[in-house]
């Protein structure tokens, strides 16, 4: 789920690691003996204080875990305790980037990450958020955070990480929960980084008009998740922004699947809801498998280490899944500096400056002096390259109060459609595509969260002045948000498109992911009558490029240079257009498009810009980029497309590769041993097909064309039989190298397998008792 800038972090990281006198704890006999205590226990018994009755904790073959306990507070510290006896390691590193404290640890090379984090304040807010958490929530918060605690009072050994870094963790306290929220809302939300994108543009003589051609909106045909007589609202002539205001999809924002379908269209009578959000790969997952009993509350699913209850899954009346809305929550001001302040409202205010302490390891200190303002901290000053004008950011996650785990608890123990719309009446960002099922056959979507009110003429696409005459008017109430219950068609789905048909009374955003993956799976849903659990998993697992299908048509127009390629295009022709791993059809047709995306490079000082419908537009009525300054004569961009090819072709000889997956393999890296010594043992790679754009994602870095980025969980709800529903994550449950359930899911994902989402299940049981 880390954005590049962070993945070099993780890089330097482990350069340092890689000498680190720590290794030498892991050598020999006695290393391996260290690291077999440090396995988690899961047998016996073990007496933690803070509980206040037994509680059983079983874990089954896959490492899979069912807790069972008599009270809420038991429940969530038994959670927090099991989180920590398997993922410590990712849960201080989590906490450690919240707080902007890596430089601790790792030293001088992560300082840069360190004032980034520290400038945008996201504990700050973690911490101010906490301070106002409802009575029921905060016990829910405390009761996650004691578990934690008692796990590193209660003598286990430390994972190996710790003993690489030479460091303990300190006890936990409730912001370092909340903080990961605010790292996720981060992670999901780009508009900032758009905003950025397009300013630089014009700032390189790009035009309004030309921004338009080389970051198209949102095609008006596409399909959108909720139709206009899905909703209630009145409906109003929909206002396009103008040239100055460009509509751009983002350039990657973490993708995600779902949808949801009635019992009229399936062949139980009963609903089914698949959900696989596309997120970061590493070791270990993301995700933790579990199922969570305690009077007044059942539920099991996807749980995110270091946050309580589950974020994903079911219960015995309803399900639920999600998918990223994109929506537009972050707005860039550009501040009109006087002196040591900045004008706002017709008066110079000064700035607020906040001091921070980033403590390196070694002994030295750095007091960073953050910048704030009305709007909050001006995070362009932690920009390695920053424009000439200071910008401050407006973000909802930096507001002092967010219930957004308040919301998880309702939506965790809600019991029909109300509950389900009452609680996320307190969800906050990231704004989420929920859709819903309940046993009684009822399907749902709401997309929730706190709408920026932004006044006319301000469309959040650009930065625009600080000087208060564009400042937010508060968020659009829960009544207005867009949602749908028992939707005329019978299914619903999201693939991270837009969300509103034409007028709509606001828009969400005007970043929208391109419609292909949502097309296919609706052409998939709508291909059969009556639809079965086999097919949600085909779905799921689907690969046909729909991309391929808009770009095969400029194949059979090229002239190409030489015989080879010639042979090539008849190939490509003939085949259908599906990225299995096996095929080499798909290898050479992901080489030519990549190398079709580096058309307009000079123009826009970007290597690779993937954004197909400027490119098809280019391909059928040509563009100024495609003649070649270098050459003699006039290249049309059909000519272009066949040099593209021809490269291609090179760069697959050169790869020495006969199949797709022979080269796009998903890499699953551990963010501390991967130039270590011990990569062998904590790294994984897996053959995968796919791209961007095909149901079961496969996105590629264009340069290694490995996958970093893909589906981090997978689950398919049926409503008929619900403890025959279905879940799987990739890697394991684990986090410890020599732990069976490190790895051993991997093949399952890889191969499109799953695990039963059931809430019983045998396996060993570890109980949890009261101690003093």
């Amino acid at each position: 789920m880390l954005r590049p800038s962070m993945k070099r972090l993780l890089r330097l990281l482990a350069l340092l690691l890689a000498g680190a006198a720590g290794l030498l704890v892991l050598a020999g006999v006695a290393g391996f003996v260290y690291l077999r205590a440090s396995l988690p226990q899961t047998e016996g018994r073990i007496a933690l204080k803070g509980l206040t009755a037994p509680v059983e904790v079983v874990r089954d073959r896959h490492g899979v875990v069912r807790i069972r306990a008599g009270s809420l507070w038991d429940l969530l510290f038994a959670q927090g305790f099991v989180h920590a006896q398997e993922r410590l390691w990712q849960m201080e590193f989590q906490r450690r980037v919240g707080q902007g404290r890596l430089s601790e640890v790792l030293g001088e090379a992560t300082l840069a990450q360190d004032r980034f984090l520290r400038t945008w304040g996201f504990y700050q807010a973690a911490k101010s958020a906490y301070e106002r958490l409802y009575p029921e929530e905060k016990e829910a918060v405390d009761a996650y955070v004691a578990g934690v605690n008692a796990f590193l009072a209660s003598g286990a050994p430390l994972p190996p990480e710790f003993a690489l870094l030479g460091f303990r963790p300190e006890s936990w306290r409730g912001p370092d929960v909340l903080v990961w929220a605010k790292m996720m809302s981060f992670d999901l939300s780009g508009n900032w980084e758009e905003e950025l994108l397009r300013h630089r543009l014009l700032a390189r003589g790009v035009s309004p008009e030309r921004l338009l051609e080389l970051l198209p909106p949102y095609p008006e045909d596409a399909p959108t998740v909720l139709s206009a007589e899905d909703l209630r609202l009145p409906l109003r002539r929909e206002e396009a922004p103008s040239a100055l205001l460009p509509m751009a999809p983002p350039r990657f924002l973490e993708a995600s699947n779902n949808w949801v379908v009635a019992g009229s269209r399936t062949a139980t009578g009963k609903p089914f809801l698949a959900d696989d959000p596309h997120l970061g790969l590493q070791a270990p997952s993301l995700w933790f498998l579990m199922a969570l009993e305690a009077p007044g509350y059942r539920a099991v699913g996807a749980s995110l280490p270091g946050v309580p209850g589950i974020v994903i899954g079911r219960n015995e009346r309803i399900a639920w899944g999600v998918t990223n809305v994109g929506a537009d929550v972050q707005d860039l001001y550009l501040l009109e500096e006087v002196g040591t302040g900045y004008r706002y409202r017709g008066q110079v205010l000064p700035y607020r400056v906040r001091e921070e302490v980033i403590r390196i390891k070694g002994g030295r200190e750095e007091r960073l002096k953050v910048r704030e303002t009305v709007y909050g901290p001006v995070i362009t000053d932690a920009l390695a390259d920053p424009p000439k004008t200071p910008m401050a950011l407006r973000w909802v996650s930096l507001d002092p109060e967010d219930h957004i785990l308040m919301a998880y608890l309702g939506i965790n123990r809600a019991k029909n459609w109300v509950e389900f719309q009452e609680a996320l009446k307190l969800y906050s960002a990231p704004s989420q595509n929920f859709v819903y099922a309940d046993i009684d056959g009822n399907i749902g979507y709401i997309a929730p969260g706190k709408f920026p009110i932004r006044r006319e003429g301000h469309t959040g696409m650009v930065p625009v002045p600080g000087n208060g005459a564009w400042d937010w008017q508060g968020y659009r109430p829960p009544e207005t948000w867009p949602m749908v219950l028992n939707p005329k068609e019978g299914l619903l789905v999201t693939a991270n498109h837009k969300v509103t048909p034409k007028g709509f009374p606001y828009a969400l955003t005007y970043d929208w992911a391109e419609p292909y993956r949502a097309e296919r799976i609706l052409e998939l849903l709508r291909a059969k009558e009556k639809l079965t659990l086999e097919d949600m998993k085909a779905i799921q697992q689907d690969q046909k490029s729909l991309l391929f299908r808009d770009f095969r048509p400029v194949l059979s127009l090229l002239n190409p240079l030489s015989e080879r390629a010639r042979a090539w295009r008849e190939r490509l022709l003939a085949w259908d257009g599906t990225m299995a791993p096996s095929s080499e059809e798909a290898l050479v047709f992901a080489l030519w498009y990549t190398e079709l995306t580096r058309l307009p490079e000079k123009e826009v000082g970007e290597a690779h810009w993937d954004e197909p419908r400027y490119l098809l537009k280019a391909l059928k009525e040509g563009d100024k980029n495609c003649d070649q300054p270098e050459t003699e004569y006039p290249e049309t961009c059909l000519d272009y497309a066949a040099l593209a090819l021809e490269r291609a072709l090179d760069r697959k000889e050169a790869l020495k590769a006969k199949a797709w997956g022979e080269v796009h393999r998903a890499a699953f890296r551990h963010p501390v041993l991967t130039h270590t010594p011990l990569r062998r043992l904590s790294d994984r790679q897996v053959a995968f097909g796919g791209d961007r754009y095909t149901a079961n994602v496969g996105p590629f870095d264009p340069q290694s064309l490995t996958m970093g980025h893909g589906p981090s969980y997978r689950q398919i709800v049926d409503l008929s039989n619900p403890e025959g529903s279905l879940f799987v994550h990739p890697m394991g449950q684990s986090g410890h190298l020599l732990s069976p359930h490190y790895a051993d899911l991997l093949p399952l994902w890889a191969r499109g397998d799953y695990l039963p989402m059931a809430f019983s299940g045998e396996g060993r049981t570890l109980l949890l008792e009261p101690g003093r």
